[in-house]
């Protein structure tokens, strides 16, 4: 496939939801799939839809079709086609080029045991290595100790100093596959993308990706990062944590339990209705700044 080109940025919104294929949508995953889509729609944007497809080994066959048909069934129709990560290998492979040429990437071969012991944040021991490793090896960035500060939407100001708080991160992985910073930051760029709403797990992530927008010169979206649903032992719903995909015959509640994880309340009066109903309500009331500034919400479902 050829590299996407790159949409104009100015005046215009550009949404997205990008599950990974790893098993049908949970509650979390629909409820931050509402978020974007209710947060494009509010604002007269597209709403894009991107499978990152970059890890085979941990996609159970049929498992994007699925998330298709149950993102369809909820009345979360998106814009155009649906972009797939494993077509765009070929501009990953550029962006890491480039990175390359600039003199910031360099292979370590260091275990996560050996970065655990450096209190989990990489101590850039494998900088100065003049040869690559004989063995498997990832590719990692240089990072520096500048601060790097963004305002979110929901949670207000946040920064790092990547050296310090994250240390030199992995841009392309042992297994050789390209690693989820470096490619959501291409992916975001060549999609155009200039909002992104997502869960506050992924709020540490987002000082690496404006880093690398600096590096690479690609602009840099606003983020609005929303609080992520946790069963009752605070553990955050996932599908590696066998979360129970959403029962569609549920509709109405799932879109009533959704809205009020998000602070949207709708009128008692469509507490029952159809979801594309209590759907059409939100989208005509969405308000950002009533959505929870947590990092966690327990589930609840009535």
């Amino acid at each position: 496939m050829p590299r996407p080109s790159r949409p104009d940025f100015e005046n215009r919104y550009v949404g997205r939801f990008a599950p990974s294929p790893t098993g049908p949508l949970h509650l979390g995953s629909l409820i931050a799939a509402l978020a974007s889509y209710l947060d494009a729609r509010a604002n007269c944007g597209r709403w894009l839809l991107r499978i990152e497809d970059l890890d085979p080994p941990r996609q159970p066959a049929g498992a994007a079709d699925q998330i298709l048909r149950q993102l369809e069934a909820m009345g979360l129709h998106w814009d155009g086609p649906v972009f797939y990560q494993s077509s765009c290998h070929e501009a990953y492979a550029e962006a890491l080029d480039s990175l390359r040429k600039a003199g910031l990437v360099y292979p370590c071969d260091c275990s996560r045991r050996q970065i655990r012991t450096m209190g989990s944040i990489y101590d850039g021991r494998c900088r100065k290595r003049v040869e690559p490793p004989n063995k498997a090896y990832a590719l990692r960035l240089h990072t520096t100790n500048e601060p790097i500060a963004f305002t979110d939407l929901i949670q207000g100001e946040f920064g790092q100093r990547l050296q310090s708080d994250v240390g030199d991160f992995v841009i392309k992985r042992k297994d050789s596959l390209f690693a989820y910073q470096l490619a959501v930051v291409v992916d975001d760029a060549n999609q155009g993308i200039t909002n992104i709403v997502r869960g506050y797990d992924l709020l540490d992530s987002t000082p690496r990706q404006i880093y690398l927008q600096k590096i690479l010169q690609l602009p840099e979206p606003q983020y609005a990062h929303i609080p992520i649903l946790v069963d009752t032992r605070g553990d955050k719903l996932s599908k590696q944590s066998h979360a129970d995909s959403i029962d569609l015959k549920l509709g109405s509640q799932l879109m009533r339990e959704s809205l009020r994880f998000l602070g949207q309340y709708p009128d008692p009066e469509l507490h029952q209705a159809p979801a594309p109903e209590q759907l059409q309500w939100a989208v005509s009331n969405w308000d950002i700044q009533s959505v929870p500034k947590l990092a966690t919400i327990a589930e609840s479902l009535d």
